[in-house]
């Protein structure tokens, strides 16, 4: 009987931890990406009375209670913060913290620091690959996320020009039709390049000029000037896609700027940008490929862990690209705080890779990753623990009142 007393206070011990665990789960109910944790219990090692042969078992009672943090996906919600992310599938986010530990977060609330430097609220560093001025390189180790924080994009200068177009085929003879590009100097200044097409007597031919103008020059250009033949059909046959472009060189600019060299494209791959129709002489759409000086405007996380820098101009720039990892058992895994885990003896070796490969899931940005926790059935948990613990403590005081009873019987 005296054992039931320490049966009795494992239950209690045990009940304890689980209410503790219950507190824990429903404290971090809105915490992003934070994963509910269940318990396991186990009984205590039975003893048999008798002869031996196990006719009558009494158990020791419940041994501690074993925590499993469960892994599951939670709910995706859309947020609208430019540097919020959710994983979408199986991985962590991976992080440095400040005693240079690797550790692995699920949570998607980022931030740029005074440095420039992609972190945690709570000031992790977030590992994966920063660009150095082309491609991402994500064929290196990971690293800290550098973002260009109040930087200056540097002005693009234009290189090639385009214009699509329809040209009238009932214009008279002598009749001209002018469309303006407006390309960029090394500089970042603008300039308005001319394409000027004069019909000619010839069934459908068209002169034409490329002129850049000579107020933005510290001598007078040369324009480029050439032929278009088309079909009956109203479709280029003169030049062909196989033809060398023409190309305006702009040399010798008034604001000090390099001098330039514009390749007018006038087919796309294999298709013409120009026809003749019979039709009002009309372009449809004017491109070239250079940009002025913009300033940074914000920077934020794209799907699939691509970090954007977006420009005053509009242009947006991949500078980062966010690390993801898998970890075969990640219920080994030690939560360490600021809802990070770190490796335990048990861990596998993470693989680190690329958001949506390996394995890994996808990371959607605007987004983070709800809680796991369902405040119904933690409820309905802490009123099953809170019964258990009631009833041990009842039986406490039943063994209480017999082992009275039994120290009576010898007066």
């Amino acid at each position: 009987m005296i054992t039931s007393f320490s049966t009795a206070l494992s239950a209690l011990a045990a009940d304890t931890t689980a209410i503790d665990v219950i507190g824990n789960n429903l404290a971090n109910l809105n915490t992003p990406g934070f994963k509910a944790n269940v318990v396991s219990f186990h009984d205590l090692v039975t003893q048999s009375l008798g002869a031996g042969l196990g006719e009558t078992q009494v158990g020791f009672g419940v041994g501690a209670p074993v925590t499993l943090r469960q892994f599951s996906q939670g709910a995706i919600q859309s947020t609208g913060g430019p540097l919020d992310a959710a994983i979408q599938g199986d991985g962590f986010f991976v992080v440095r913290s400040n005693s240079n530990q690797t550790l692995y977060t699920r949570g998607g609330n980022l931030q740029v620091d005074t440095a420039g430097t992609l972190t945690m609220p709570t000031g992790e560093h977030l590992q994966g690959w920063t660009s150095t001025g082309g491609p991402v390189n994500t064929n290196v180790p990971p690293g800290d996320i550098s973002v260009p924080v109040g930087s200056l994009k540097a002005p693009i200068a234009t290189t090639a020009l385009s214009v699509d177009l329809n040209l009238n085929s009932s214009a008279a003879t002598g009749d001209q039709f002018s469309s303006t590009v407006q390309v960029v100097d090394s500089l970042g200044n603008f300039h308005n390049v001319t394409v000027t097409f004069t019909k000619q007597a010839a069934a459908n031919t068209w002169n034409y000029s490329l002129a850049f103008p000579n107020a933005d020059l510290t001598a007078a250009g040369t324009p480029t000037t050439g032929t278009l033949t088309f079909s009956s059909s109203g479709v280029l046959t003169n030049p062909t896609s196989a033809s060398t472009p023409p190309v305006l060189n702009a040399n010798g600019l008034t604001d000090g700027a390099a001098n330039l060299a514009l390749t007018w494209n006038i087919f796309d791959g294999q298709t013409p940008r120009i026809t003749q129709f019979s039709q009002p002489s009309a372009s449809s759409a004017l491109a070239q490929n250079g940009a002025a000086a913009a300033n940074l405007v914000h920077v934020g996380v794209g799907d699939g862990g691509q970090i954007l820098a977006q420009y005053s101009d509009g242009q947006q720039v991949v500078v980062g690209q966010l690390a993801m990892a898998t970890v075969r058992n990640p219920e080994s895994l030690i939560a360490v705080g600021n809802s990070t885990y770190q490796l335990s003896a048990r861990s596998a070796l993470p693989a680190i890779g690329l958001p949506g490969t390996g394995g890994r899931g996808a990371v959607l940005g605007g987004s983070v990753e709800a809680s796991t926790v369902d405040i119904a059935r933690e409820f309905t948990n802490l009123i099953i623990f809170q019964r258990g613990y009631q009833a041990n403590t009842r039986l406490i005081t039943t063994v209480d009142e017999i082992s009275q009873e039994t120290i009576n019987l010898k007066r």
